[in-house]
């Protein structure tokens, strides 16, 4: 199978740059950065093994401060129509945690939490990603062992603050880039935005890793808290962490009453949506 990938929503492709270090061949669709628009892209079916990217995530993070616009959940769909028509084996979208489940005909989706800290970045900053496969295979990532102190997530907004922002070079290195990388023709708060957007490099490489190895899913299960870790036996969940998770999405669901440890961490009720 070629490694041929189509990279939508790119950006400056942070999660592409960790894909072809990992021996991926990537070809970049349209982003409005670079004045594009996906929706009236339309690939070719059949040539690409794969294909990734990261929509928009406002209106499905839980820092938003104001209501959704409906822009999400249209590059959303936009995202499930672009697989639609390429047929790729897999796909791989990456969002915040609390974004809606992608549903595509013909796909097993697996959702996957990932935190920069356990891709030996040191940064903390937590992921998500769906993982979708034609043939049921699953993802399942190597992760290291989280260091005990981390650097602040790189955000988007870091740029703003001109006195309380870390260097650029340092921004840089935290997202895994050269700290002599440049951007000719932003500005300085552009650059921030447009690095600080991006899935660290360290992170998209330990993804990429995974995709290559994703097997089908015999003898173990996978984690019922969207995780991704594999578990054994009679098990469920694969941490204490996980327990408490899945118990959060019961507790949104009105499966169960919520108590003491779930009643002040209930996450979005978006991760129950689905997006088709």
């Amino acid at each position: 199978m070629s490694n041929l990938i189509l990279s939508i929503f790119p950006g400056i492709d942070l999660l592409g740059r960790g894909f072809e270090a990992e021996g991926f061949c990537v070809v970049r669709g349209p982003d409005v950065l670079w004045g594009g628009d996906i929706r009236g892209f339309h690939p070719p079916a059949g040539r690409f093994e794969g294909i990734i990217g990261g929509p928009p995530c406002q209106d499905f993070s839980r820092a938003r401060r104001s209501a959704p616009t409906g822009y999400g959940l249209e590059m959303l769909s936009e995202f499930a129509r672009v697989v639609t028509e390429a047929q790729p084996v897999w796909f791989l979208m990456e969002n915040v945690p609390t974004v809606p489940t992608l549903d595509v005909h013909g796909y097993h989706v697996q959702r996957v939490d990932l935190d920069a800290r356990e891709c030996d970045s040191a940064q903390s900053r937590l992921r998500h990603f769906q993982y979708g496969d034609q043939r049921g295979y699953i993802i399942i990532c190597k992760r290291s062992p989280k260091a005990a102190q981390a650097e602040p997530c790189c955000m988007a907004t870091e740029g703003k603050h001109a006195k309380q922002r870390r260097t650029w070079a340092d921004f840089c290195e935290l997202q895994g880039l050269p700290r002599d990388f440049s951007l000719p023709g932003m500005t300085m708060e552009g650059a921030y935005r447009a690095v600080g957007n991006g899935v660290p490099i360290p992170m998209a490489r330990v993804i990429a890793r995974s995709v290559t190895a994703a097997r089908a899913p015999v003898g173990f299960r996978v984690c019922e808290c969207g995780c991704g870790r594999p578990v054994g036996g009679r098990r469920v969940t694969a941490t204490v962490a996980c327990r408490k998770r899945l118990q959060r999405q019961r507790d949104l669901a009105g499966v169960t009453v919520p108590g003491a440890v779930t009643l002040f961490e209930c996450e979005s009720p978006g991760e129950s949506q689905q997006i088709g």
